[in-house]
């Protein structure tokens, strides 16, 4: 079974990107929950995973969170045993890969794509214990993710701490893309993307190695992104085609102080990844102090109330199922 990862930031258009390659029929791309990312913080909860009650206690739980999924993954049913029976070693990583490779056989499909982005941070682990993995790098003007963060349920709402986060996980991507090379990670920018999307989807199904089809570009016609355009407003826009004009927002939307902000942290990468800057020039960075980011801090943390107060209720209740079931996790351990 192939195993595919995109990688890079959310609001980079990665839900997009998904449901064109779950339009293959060689591919199967669920809505993510997040294994990797929620239970690798979690993991001394469950102790030595080579104690079989610890292991299977892990795996009940990871499916559990993928039961819990706001966004339901159809025609798989979770059996315990066999994800135990498929796990060729007692890991995360390993009960990652039962099921995602339960949930492609369950889609006829001879591969899956996780769009868990910041699955990058176990590169290594994921380089070890799968076949030739193959990745996706894609990524988005840091300035438009941004822009998009303040306006999102998720996520960080100051420039700042966008722009550190968008940083980090860039550099992890580019490092990936110089190791591995151009036969295991693909990089494409959401720009290309809605500038020529037929052109770089023909370009990705070569690289992946699977036909391309013109219903992969009428992705938003399909049950699953009808699906995931309901489950929350983060992805409403997915049941519409793509928008050619979705870039560079930022000119008209963030401040000159916001830009030059996020030009100041990630202005290196930008360059590497092609990105023109708008207001700092290199060398030219701003300096922050301790005062500054403590201030930055307290600004993240109103702004992230005041967007959780305008946060539709039904949304909220689906994503309370998987952050209520991972508390409960961990409470359990501290009792």
């Amino acid at each position: 079974m192939q195993a595919i990862f995109m990688v890079g930031e959310q609001r980079s258009g990665s839900n997009l990107l998904r449901l064109i390659l779950n339009e293959s029929s060689d591919i199967a791309a669920p809505h993510p929950p997040h294994i990797l990312q929620r239970f690798m913080p979690l993991l001394p909860v469950y102790g030595n995973l080579n104690n079989e009650k610890s292991f299977k206690k892990l795996i009940d739980d990871v499916c559990r969170l993928v039961e819990l999924n706001p966004v339901p993954w159809d025609k798989v049913k979770l059996d315990r045993k066999e994800v135990l029976k498929r796990c060729k070693e007692n890991s995360l990583v390993a009960v990652y890969g039962a099921v995602m490779d339960l949930y492609a056989e369950a889609n006829d499909a001879s591969a899956w794509m996780c769009k868990s982005m910041q699955n990058i941070q176990w590169a290594d682990e994921i380089n070890l214990y799968f076949d030739k993995p193959k990745y996706i790098y894609l990524y988005r003007d840091p300035r438009d993710v941004a822009l998009s963060f303040t306006k999102a349920v998720i996520g960080e709402k100051h420039p700042y701490f966008i722009a550190k986060q968008w940083n980090a996980l860039q550099e992890l991507c580019i490092a990936q893309m110089n190791w591995l090379g151009e036969d295991s990670i693909f990089a494409l920018s959401y720009e290309g993307l809605l500038e020529n999307p037929e052109k770089v989807v023909r370009n990705l199904c070569d690289f992946l190695n699977i036909k391309f089809s013109n219903k992969m570009l009428d992705f938003h016609t399909s049950k699953e992104a009808e699906r995931s355009a309901k489950s929350s407003s983060l992805w409403e826009n997915l049941s519409q085609p793509i928008k050619s004009n979705n870039s560079k927002k930022f000119l008209k939307e963030l401040t000159t102080e916001e830009i030059s902000i996020i030009e100041s942290i990630t202005g290196d990468v930008m360059d590497t990844l092609g990105y023109e800057r708008a207001v700092i020039k290199k060398g030219e960075e701003l300096t922050f102090s301790d005062e500054d980011i403590e201030r930055f801090a307290q600004e993240n943390a109103e702004a992230k109330i005041k967007k959780s107060s305008q946060v539709d209720p039904e949304d909220i209740k689906r994503r309370k199922l998987q952050t209520g079931f991972l508390q409960q996790i961990t409470g359990m351990n501290a009792a």
